[in-house]
């Protein structure tokens, strides 16, 4: 297992069947990385946050990358006002270091004050880019457990998702991020899930398409790779960020579970070596269907299968219920979905469901 480790003052955390290690140097050493335990899904109930509100006061944080102008980030505050809520920007927000949104003990700090913080109600994500694996061993999972609130974004927020599902159980959206216009179906989507907090909600279909003669349904089109229904606990986000976490006390337990994935400048044969990553690591066995959303600006030169060629050959014969084409990733109509919530998948019907609670 490779393990990173940061220079440390230990803090217990106890009643989430782990042991962790609170840090307080950003820069990497060579101290070993205490080991996260977890015990999967029966041994960690789901926890869910209070629902959103209007008026409720959402902490605004960077904690992978951040925009390149201080403007984006008055843009994002302005999108969580114009959503009808109060923000409180992350005192480390405008915060930079090379590629990453300030060092890591100061996207760290950042992280865990909005949860320790009585006065924030939820937590919005910037933006992704990378870094945020950089600070799983950080995070007080003793506060989000004792304070669960609603945790937004994607991209590199998937290292986040899973990690703190995996250590408390609490359901948190993979959704849009706060640097970005909200399309009508971004935000409808947004709103259903995190807002209205509609009873099992089909999630993530695409946006209705006014059929007329001489045209079809081109951009958004589902697939039925492997037929049949299932039900599991709804796991993933970002392939690149989840492969990476394999074989870390951060990776997911994926009993049972019904995986979802995208990805975004990813060419067909890095695709295909990442789900063959999952496949020789026993993901596959492992879980109860697979979702697939798009996988964009997979550009290549060359002879190379399709990404729709890589998706087929890699899921045939796994006996799961398995579709593609889902609205999740890196795309303009944005679905939002609850990860570590009760799901069904249907391949036959072409549809994701919500099904257990996913919010308070």
């Amino acid at each position: 297992m490779l393990r990173r480790s940061f220079l440390a003052k230990s803090v217990n955390v106890t009643g989430l069947g782990l042991s962790m290690t609170a840090l307080s140097a950003p820069a990497l050493t060579t101290a070993p990385m205490p080991t996260l335990k977890h015990s999967g899904p029966a041994a960690i109930p789901a926890k869910v946050a209070p629902r959103l509100r209007p008026g409720m006061n959402i902490g605004l944080i960077a904690p992978a990358s951040n925009a390149f102008e201080d403007d984006d980030l008055y843009f994002a505050m302005d999108i969580v006002r114009s959503l009808g809520f109060q923000v409180t920007p992350a005192p480390n927000l405008f915060k930079r270091h090379g590629y990453l949104a300030g060092t890591d003990q100061e996207r760290a700090s950042d992280f865990n004050r909005m949860f320790e913080d009585p006065a924030i109600d939820a937590v919005f994500c910037a933006r992704g880019g990378y870094g945020a694996s950089r600070i799983l061993p950080l995070i007080n999972y003793a506060a989000i457990a004792q304070s669960p609130k609603v945790l937004l974004g994607y991209s590199d927020i998937t290292a986040l998702h899973l990690a703190i599902n995996a250590a408390t159980g609490l359901i948190s959206f993979h959704g849009p991020i706060a640097t970005q216009q909200f399309s009508d179906y971004t935000y409808h989507s947004f709103k259903r899930l995190l807002l209205d907090a509609e009873p099992k909600p089909v999630i993530a279909q695409p946006p209705a398409f006014q059929a007329k003669p001489g045209r079809a349904e081109r951009r958004n089109r589902l697939a039925t790779l492997s037929p049949g229904k299932t039900q599991g606990r709804l796991i993933g986000g970002n392939l690149t960020l989840l492969t990476h976490l394999l074989g870390t006390p951060y990776a997911p337990d994926f009993t049972d579970a019904i995986l979802f994935l995208e990805d975004v400048n990813e060419a067909p044969y890095r695709v295909d070596r990442m789900l063959t990553a999952l496949w020789l690591a026993g993901v596959f066995e492992q879980i109860k269907g697979l979702a697939f959303g798009k996988f964009t600006k997979a550009a290549t030169s060359g002879p190379s299968l399709s990404i729709g060629q890589v998706l087929r050959e890699r899921t045939a014969g796994l006996g799961i219920p398995v579709v593609s084409g889902l609205m999740i990733g890196h795309i303009e109509d944005q679905a939002t979905l609850p990860v570590g919530a009760l799901a069904e998948l249907d391949a036959d019907s072409q549809t994701l469901r919500v099904i257990g609670n996913y919010l308070s």
